[in-house]
C-alpha cells in the first residue's frame, strides 16, 4: 500500500496544506522545498503563511512523527508516492514556460525509482502529462503517472481538500487505480478523466472565474461612466433572484493563477481565445480606470492617497500578482504621495493602518479584508467591491 509520500514544493501554499491533510489521513509525508526558511518554521510548528485550520494539524503531524522536511531532492527515492506542486510560470509572451517545468521534472525523476506513483498537482499546459509519459517510456523508466489538479481556494485548503471532489487522471489503468485509491483514503470523492480532459478542466475553471470577474468589472466601469452605482445595481439584481446568483462583485481579479491559466488556455488554442484575452484587458485595466475616474473629481497631484489591502484577495497574506501594487504604481505617477497598508502582507514599504487613516485624504480599497469592515472613514473611500462602510467620494 502507498503510505510514504513526498511532496515537491511542500512548503508552499498548495503543498503544505495537502501534506497536513495526508498526515491526518494516516500517511507519512516528506516535504521537499528549496525554501529553507519556510522549512525551519514548519519544523518548529509554525506556518510560513496564513491557512485556516492548518496550525493544529501541523502540530499534530509533528507530534506523531508523520511529517518531515528536507531540501534534498534525493529523498524522493524513499517514498511510494511523489507529488509535484510546483508553480508553472508563463514567459514574457504569456506563453507556458515548459522548459522550466521540464528542468524541475528532470531533477525530480532523477531521484525516483521504478514502481513509484508520480502525481502532478501543478497546473500544466494540455498535453504535458502525455509528453512526460512518452519521455519516461523512451528512457525505460517504469513509473505510474497521474495528473490530479489542485482546485482549492487559498486559505481554505484544509476543508476543501476533502469536501471538494478530486479530479484524477492517468493514461494507464494502474496509474488511475493507484491515484484513485490514494485520494479516496483521504476522504475525497474521485472523478476520473483522461489526462488532457483533466488538464483542460483546471484551465477551464480558472479561466471561467477570470472571465466572470471581468464581466462584473466591465459592468462596474460602465456604471461609473454614467454616474450610476454598480453596488446598488448588484444588490438589486441579486436580491431574492436565483438567476443572478453567479453575478460576481467587481474588484481586483489577480493572484498567481487566474490570469496565467487564462493565457495558457489562449496559447493552447493558438491565441484564438478572444474572450479570455479581452477579460485580461478589462481586469488588468481596472487600476488605471480607477485613477482616471478619480482625476475627474480630485486634484491628485495635491493629495496623499492611501491604499488599504495589498494582498491579491481578501484575508490573505499573498501579494503575488496583486493589482493593488499596479494601482500604487499608477498613483505614484499621479498623486502627491501614496501610502499603503496591509495587516497580513510582509513588505517594508507598507505602513500601519493608523498611519494611512491619519494621513490619506482619499482612500482606495485594494483587498477588502474583513478587518477593515466597520471602520468609519473621515475621507472619501473608493471601494470597488462595495463591501466596506464608506462615505461617498
Amino acid at each position: 500500500m502507498d503510505r510514504r509520500v513526498a511532496i515537491v514544493g511542500g512548503a508552499g501554499h498548495v503543498g503544505l496544506p495537502f501534506g497536513l491533510v495526508l498526515c491526518r489521513a494516516g500517511y507519512d509525508v516528506m516535504l521537499l522545498d528549496k525554501n529553507e526558511a519556510a522549512l525551519a518554521l514548519i519544523r518548529e510548528g509554525q506556518l510560513p503563511f496564513l491557512e485556516n485550520d492548518a496550525e493544529p494539524l501541523l502540530k499534530q503531524a509533528l507530534a506523531e512523527n508523520r511529517l518531515a522536511c528536507t531540501s534534498q531532492m534525493g529523498a524522493v527515492s524513499t517514498c511510494d508516492v511523489v507529488i509535484v506542486t510546483i508553480g508553472t510560470p508563463v514567459d514574457e509572451y504569456l506563453d507556458p514556460d515548459i522548459r522550466t517545468f521540464d528542468r524541475i521534472m528532470e531533477t525530480v525523476i532523477e531521484g525516483m525509482v521504478d514502481g513509484q506513483l508520480l502525481i502532478i498537482r501543478s497546473t500544466v499546459f494540455p498535453g504535458v502529462t502525455a509528453r512526460l509519459e512518452r519521455r519516461l517510456a523512451e528512457a525505460g523508466r517504469r513509473l505510474d503517472v497521474a495528473y490530479c489538479p489542485e482546485r482549492i481556494a487559498q486559505g481554505y485548503a484544509i476543508r476543501e481538500l476533502v469536501e471538494l471532489p478530486q479530479i484524477v487522471s492517468s493514461s494507464t489503468v494502474e496509474g488511475l487505480e493507484r491515484a484513485s485509491e490514494f485520494f479516496g483514503k483521504m476522504g475525497a470523492k474521485v472523478i476520473p478523466l483522461t489526462t488532457v480532459e483533466a488538464e483542460l478542466a483546471k484551465l477551464f475553471a480558472n479561466s471561467f472565474r477570470y472571465i466572470t470577474f471581468a464581466i462584473s468589472n466591465q459592468f462596474y466601469m460602465l456604471a461609473e461612466q454614467h454616474g450610476a452605482s454598480f453596488e446598488a445595481i448588484h444588490k438589486a439584481s441579486t436580491a431574492d433572484y436565483p438567476r443572478m446568483r453567479g453575478f460576481a462583485r467587481a474588484g481586483f481579479a489577480a493572484g498567481p493563477c487566474l490570469l496565467k491559466d487564462t493565457m495558457q488556455l489562449a496559447s493552447f488554442n493558438h491565441n484564438l481565445f478572444s474572450l479570455g484575452q479581452h477579460a485580461m484587458m478589462v481586469n488588468e485595466g481596472l487600476p488605471q480606470f480607477i485613477v482616471q475616474q478619480l482625476k475627474q473629481t480630485h486634484d491628485l497631484s495635491e493629495m496623499v492617497v492611501g491604499i488599504i489591502g495589498m494582498a491579491f484577495k481578501p484575508d490573505c497574506d499573498d501579494s503575488r500578482s496583486s493589482l493593488s501594487y499596479k494601482l500604487r504604481k499608477v498613483l505614484e505617477f499621479e498623486a502627491k504621495e501614496v501610502v499603503c497598508t496591509d495587516p497580513y502582507v510582509v513588505d517594508p514599504d507598507l505602513v500601519p493602518l493608523e498611519n494611512v487613516l491619519e494621513r490619506a485624504e482619499l482612500i482606495v480599497v485594494g483587498a477588502p479584508h474583513q478587518i477593515y469592515r466597520g471602520i468609519t472613514f473621515r475621507q472619501p473611500v473608493i471601494d470597488v467591491a462595495g463591501v466596506l462602510s464608506k462615505s461617498s467620494p
